[in-house]
């Protein structure tokens, strides 16, 4: 390729905020739960980059046809692929793209086809446009991409903190992951994180099964706790994890968990999950041994414990009936009963058209 910006190029990256700055000179846009993807084209070659500096091309076939169609002959463009599901964005779909198998990928294409939402240009002809201002590179995106047609998307943005926190709200019910802040006067920096990511926090009671030994120390150090929520007919389904510790408390956690382990097979609620994983799958109950999709020789085995200990944990959003990222690990909850973490505890965003925050301008 011959552009002015050439792969692999870190992209610009984000630091949390803990609420939606309201001060004049900020971009707002939607913050889309996908697969981050820097795409370069010159002429009828194309590539798609992924945020560690990998090709995506193989994973994303579909895409192809409609980037050569809708871009401009020769540009860079940062965005996002996603997968629209029928309630929303599928992260999950996604997932299960990164399969090694070419004739699985061209299935999948087929069946749950991506989308890729622009919101930045990096490059267009011969100019690099990392160094032009924020605004100004939006106002050359919407002159290049304000025509595009799905699967190609530019991303809604707005300067009004009222439109974005409106965002904030009703779009978590599409799936999307919060809002994005970006200064108005600042150039693209790569692999710097300037800009600002404001998203959903919560908390929930959740009872603790079983955890994970650390990598780096099996049998000395705790690596995650494994979490369980009860639901309505008293089925304790596995909703996810909480690493977030220090490595001394990793140590601790061994001590104080000890007495946890003895007999913890006996009636555990989990205690047949290897046999029962298809029947499992196919009626929606989540259970903690499942392969890892982003890599499959990682250690997904697991130690069971007594389920007589409840945790309080910070959680960003549901995906179906899972924690979308890892939980937080606040405090332990004595005076909570494990039967009491119930999935009526959380909060129930109202689903959202995705079709009407594409069409948003």
């Amino acid at each position: 390729m011959r552009l002015p910006v050439q792969p692999p190029l870190e992209p610009m990256l984000s630091k949390p905020l803990p609420a939606i700055p309201t001060d004049p000179g900020w971009l707002y846009e939607p913050k889309w739960d996908g697969f981050r993807a820097l795409v370069f084209r010159d002429g009828d070659e194309l590539l798609m980059q992924s945020r560690d500096l990998r090709p995506l091309d193989r994973y994303f076939p579909e895409l192809a046809v409609a980037l050569l169609a809708g871009l401009p002959e020769r540009c860079v463009v940062d965005g996002e692929i996603v997968i629209a599901g029928p309630h929303g964005l599928d992260f999950e779909a996604l997932q299960l793209r990164l399969h090694p198998a070419a004739s699985r990928v061209n299935l999948l294409a087929e069946r749950t086809p991506s989308s890729f939402v622009a919101w930045d240009l990096l490059a267009l002809g011969d100019e690099d446009l990392r160094g032009v201002p924020q605004g100004e590179r939006r106002a050359r995106l919407e002159a290049v991409l304000g025509g595009v047609r799905p699967p190609l998307h530019l991303t809604p943005a707005s300067r009004d903190p009222a439109v974005a926190l409106d965002w904030f709200h009703r779009f978590e019910g599409a799936g999307l992951d919060g809002v994005m802040a970006k200064p108005l006067a600042a150039p693209y920096q790569p692999g710097k994180r300037a800009m600002a990511k404001i998203k959903h926090a919560r908390e929930a009671d959740c009872a603790v099964a079983g955890f994970r030994w650390h990598k780096n120390g099996p049998g000395r150090l705790i690596g995650s706790l494994l979490l369980g929520l009860y639901d309505g007919g008293g089925t304790l389904h596995h909703v996810g994890v909480t690493s977030s510790f220090t490595m001394a408390e990793r140590a601790a956690l061994v001590e104080e968990l000890a007495p946890l382990r003895d007999h913890a097979l006996d009636g555990h609620p989990w205690a047949e999950w290897a046999s029962w994983a298809e029947g499992a799958a196919a009626s929606g109950q989540r259970m903690p041994g499942n392969v890892s999709r982003w890599n499959r020789d990682k250690d997904l085995s697991w130690e069971a414990l007594r389920v007589e200990r409840v945790c309080e944990v910070g959680y960003e959003h549901l995906q179906g009936d899972r924690f979308r990222h890892g939980a937080t690990f606040r405090r332990w909850r004595p005076d909570r009963s494990p039967r009491d973490c119930r999935y009526d505890q959380l909060e129930v965003t109202p689903p959202y058209e995705l079709g009407r925050i594409f069409d948003v301008r």
